[in-house]
């Protein structure tokens, strides 16, 4: 009796082993979109009230774990029994995301200035619909990169047993989302810190300091991450095109990869916000 409790304990010493083995093996290959994630994220998560920062970011990790939750048991599933199907959905999320970086660049360039009456119904507009949308379009961008993430760890452990693949990308998923959204929380939260420090030493000394350049330096680390945001939207719908259609995949051999997966996100983003903007004119003209 007590040999075989004891060798219970011993298999799942070794199964904590082996998950800890690929668990760090998966999270280290998906190191990459992680980062992306969080530059996306974090650039969606900013342009809040204060008093509504951290309950939108909380809106949306919520909606990241619900995406997770969807996207593990079925890309277990498809990996089983369709495995092509996981190339579709993986090309169908990176024309979403080409889509989307593409768009922000279009934009940016071609910002009109509102007239008068433009910003008297911008003023007008239902903040809390507005706050819905961008929540909305976050947890959907949030979607396809938990899409990746999960795949690329999932090819990390397919020669293991089933018990190790399930367990391996629960953690990564988790540790994913959780990493991710901690560190935007700590990002949009930098003003307040700031503040707290500014009013804590009455303005004098190195804590006042420290708290001025959190203040100072927020819109900064704001604008460099819907930057690397955008980038990072366009490098990884650029790597999902290359990785998995052959032709793209031999094509400008003597280009970097990341100048290449750009390039080609942006080009196919530009074509679809064109098919987008075409099918829109067609509609509005019916």
């Amino acid at each position: 009796m007590a040999s075989g409790f004891f060798a219970v304990l011993d298999d799942i010493a070794a199964l904590m082993d082996d998950v800890a083995m690929t668990s760090k093996v998966a999270t280290r290959k998906t190191a990459g979109i992680l980062g992306d994630d969080l530059a996306v994220n974090a650039e969606k998560a900013t342009g809040f009230l204060s008093s509504r920062e951290l309950p939108v970011l909380w809106a949306i990790t919520k909606g990241s774990f619900i995406n997770k939750l969807i996207i593990v048991p079925i890309a277990l599933l498809l990996n089983a029994f369709f495995p092509v199907a996981i190339k579709f959905a993986l090309v169908l999320g990176g024309l979403y995301l080409a889509y989307e970086g593409a768009e922000k660049i279009i934009e940016y360039f071609l910002h009109h200035p509102k007239t008068g009456e433009e910003v008297v119904e911008e003023i007008e507009e239902d903040g809390m619909a507005a706050e819905k949308a961008k929540v909305k379009s976050a947890i959907t961008t949030d979607f396809i990169l938990s899409v990746e993430i999960v795949i690329i760890a999932l090819g990390s452990v397919l020669d293991k047993d089933l018990t190790l693949q399930i367990i391996t990308v629960c953690i990564v998923a988790i540790a994913a989302t959780i990493g991710v959204y901690g560190i935007v929380a700590l990002i949009v939260r930098m003003d307040d810190a700031g503040h707290s420090l500014i009013k804590r030493s009455n303005g004098k000394g190195l804590l006042s300091l420290v708290g001025t350049g959190l203040v100072k330096s927020l819109p900064v680390v704001i604008k460099f991450l819907a930057v690397v945001g955008t980038l990072a939207l366009l490098m990884v719908s650029g790597g999902i095109f290359v990785h998995n259609v052959d032709y793209l995949h031999h094509l400008f051999p003597v280009l970097p990869d990341m100048v290449k997966e750009f390039l080609i996100g942006l080009i196919v983003g530009v074509l679809c916000v064109g098919v987008v903007v075409g099918f829109k004119k067609v509609f509005k003209r019916k």
